[in-house]
């Protein structure tokens, strides 16, 4: 049974940085998908970076690209989402998720997913 628990939400303000972490046990294979998504009230869950751990290929919301980074330790049990220059608008609950799969690249599709943590508040003041 794949558990992961998410760690690292704070409030900060504008133009800070926070770097999220997810603890991820029972992942036995390369063939999986990490990748953290993010919900705001009233909004749909979305996904906002992700990374095949076998191919390490990734994926950014056009939103966060070029602020958030996702990556993951060498043993692979643990992945990250350092974000930098934070905005209001990246106010949210922030969730971390994986599934297995052969794709070269992940899905960014809540229902990609299979597993999912609690998640940890991320609030961005101005």
């Amino acid at each position: 049974q794949v558990h992961l628990m998410e760690s690292g939400g704070d409030s900060v303000q504008a133009g800070g940085s926070l770097r999220l972490s997810c603890a991820a046990s029972g992942i036995n294979s390369l063939y999986y998908c990490l990748s953290w998504f993010r919900q705001a009230p009233g909004t749909e869950r979305e996904a906002v970076a992700r990374i095949n751990i076998r191919t390490g290929d990734t994926n950014y919301a056009d939103s966060v690209k070029g602020r958030f980074i996702i990556s993951t330790d060498s043993a692979k049990k643990m992945v990250f989402l350092q974000m930098n220059s934070l905005k209001p608008e990246d106010t949210a609950m922030y969730y971390c998720a994986a599934y297995g799969t052969y794709a070269e690249s992940c899905g960014a599709r809540p229902f990609n997913y299979n597993y999912w943590g609690q998640g940890t508040q991320v609030s961005v003041s101005k």
